[in-house]
């Protein structure tokens, strides 16, 4: 008996020395596995940034006297405070009303300017005048795209007063609405006639009509990069073109989508993305191309369709608007109208910014004079018809924008966006499982044309930028409680500052520092 137990024990000894060297060898062949995934990619081939100046406000001192007024404001009797505003409100009508062929250097536009913050700060105040503080608004956007019309916008004094008219009016508005909640909400769509003979559908009570341009801004962290990645910062992310069937009066928007390229949207489903800010844009009637073919804007969006269902195209990383090949959002509406003889965008972006540009570049854009859907607003071919603005989807395009602004500003100059190296082999999976669901025509976990390396870096830059806005939302909640109102985009400003060290002090890896 005892050969025979002295037999298997030394053959089951046997087979755990087999089976320990086994699992040896797998796990040494899982580590070389992961440490070859660990190889960095090449590095990009730094591209240099536009070489122009980034538009600054500098107005610090102008900010801190408009709420300082605001507060005064508010403890004014009610009488004098409507009485105040109505009084303010005549004399920057009357401005606007001189402003007739007003050329950009004249000083007229910059006190009719400085009227226009001077009165957002007692509209804030008054709750009663947000009506016609808004129309005012409305009447400035559309009398300054007006006079726009005859500026040279390739040069900057245009350019830069343009900019300061449409982006600060817009600030401004949105500004007394945050203040204003209550009353904000009951303001009806902002809408605008400008004819056009293509076909049309009625969509939430507003007209749209086929190849009419809609410009919105998303509620993802890279939405507001996008947004305020340029040399004028703005407030829009997105560009997408309205095709309306003539026949049967369906509507379709096609548009180019980092996940899949370029698709064709029912206008339905569209709608229900979740959306920060909507405007739609439509080309002047009186325009060469539209008085020579009034259905060129249909026909621009005919052809997007046709190209979008015939031959779709991936998603443009690079952001080159001249190359067809692939497309970026902004690129489907500019090639559709290009095609048709209306060269949109006619005062360019450029992203001069080291930082924005290092960004960018890390995550593959190649171009930084290029087409920003944020300065679609700008151009003065284009009416703005129609504007849906909401309170809560306004206050959470703020506080995005604040900490975006803030972590630009606070990022090491010129360098890319970190990510976590460590994860680069579960990266580098997921690219390979996203690969295999591409060719069998499903969407994989990293968009088609995104490396492992970038899809990490986004990753990492949305956690940071939302670690940080939550800290700005409970600042800012703060704020309100203890002074009774909210704050406006400086004090923003300076609690997402306060948020960013604090997040920088409890995440050591944080947006300032890579972990490459």
């Amino acid at each position: 008996m005892m050969p025979l137990i002295k037999t298997k024990n030394a053959s089951e000894i046997h087979r755990r020395k087999q089976r320990w060297q086994r699992m040896t060898w797998v796990g040494v062949g899982l580590l070389a596995v992961y440490l070859l995934l660990l190889l960095p990619e090449r590095p990009a081939p730094r591209v240099p940034a536009a070489d122009r100046n980034p538009f600054t406000w500098s107005q610090t001192e102008v900010w801190s006297g408009l709420q300082q007024r605001f507060i005064e404001a508010r403890h004014l009797d009610p009488a004098a405070r409507s009485n105040q505003f109505g009084q303010l409100l005549g004399e920057t009508r009357r401005w606007l009303t001189s402003m007739r062929q007003g050329e950009t250097d004249d000083l007229r536009w910059l006190e009719l300017e400085n009227n226009f913050f001077e009165l957002s700060a007692r509209a804030a105040a008054d709750p009663a005048r947000l009506p016609e503080y808004a129309a005012l608004a409305h009447d400035l956007r559309q009398w300054v795209k007006r006079q726009s019309a005859h500026w040279d916008l390739a040069a900057t004094p245009a350019r830069e007063r343009l900019y300061r008219l449409l982006y600060g009016g817009r600030m401004a508005l949105e500004e007394v609405m945050l203040q204003n909640p209550e009353v904000a909400t009951s303001l009806e769509a902002e809408q605008e006639t400008e004819p056009s003979q293509t076909p049309s559908v009625v969509f939430r009570d507003i007209t749209l009509h086929s190849g009419d341009i809609l410009v919105s801004r998303g509620g993802a962290p890279t939405s507001a990069l996008i947004s305020r990645g340029n040399d004028y910062p703005g407030s829009f992310s997105h560009v997408s073109l309205l095709h309306v069937d003539e026949a049967t009066g369906v509507a379709h928007i096609i548009q180019a989508l980092i996940e899949q390229g370029v698709v064709v949207t029912p206008l339905e489903e569209y709608a229900r993305d979740r959306k920060l800010r909507l405007m739609v844009l439509r080309p002047r009637a009186d325009l060469p191309a539209l008085i020579a073919d009034p259905l060129a804007p249909h026909r621009a969006a005919s052809l997007a369709l046709r190209e979008a269902r015939t031959r779709p195209a991936p998603y443009d990383f690079a952001m080159n608007y001249h190359n067809h090949s692939a497309f970026f959002c902004s690129e489907v509406v500019s090639a559709a109208y290009e095609a048709v003889g209306l060269r949109l965008w006619m005062g360019m972006s450029h992203i001069s910014s080291p930082t924005v540009a290092a960004w960018l570049s890390s995550v593959g854009v190649r171009h930084f004079e290029t087409q920003e859907p944020a300065d679609l607003e700008y151009d003065p071919q284009l009416r703005v018809v129609a504007e849906r603005r909401e309170v809560p989807a306004l206050w959470q395009a703020h506080l995005d924008d604040a900490v975006t602004d803030v972590m630009l500003e606070n990022a090491p100059r010129g360098q890319p966006l970190p990510y976590s190296h460590l994860k680069l082999p579960f990266g580098r999976m997921a690219k390979a499982w996203s690969v295999v669901l591409n060719w069998f025509g499903s969407l994989g976990p990293i968009p088609q044309g995104m490396s492992a390396t970038t899809a990490l870096r986004v990753s990492k830059y949305n956690a940071d930028h939302a670690a940080i806005k939550q800290r700005l939302a409970m600042y800012a909640s703060d704020f309100q409680k203890a002074h009774g109102y909210s704050p406006p985009y400086w004090e923003l400003i300076r609690l997402a500052t306060q948020a960013y060290g604090s997040y920088r002090a409890s995440d050591p890896n944080c947006v300032t520092r890579s972990t490459h």
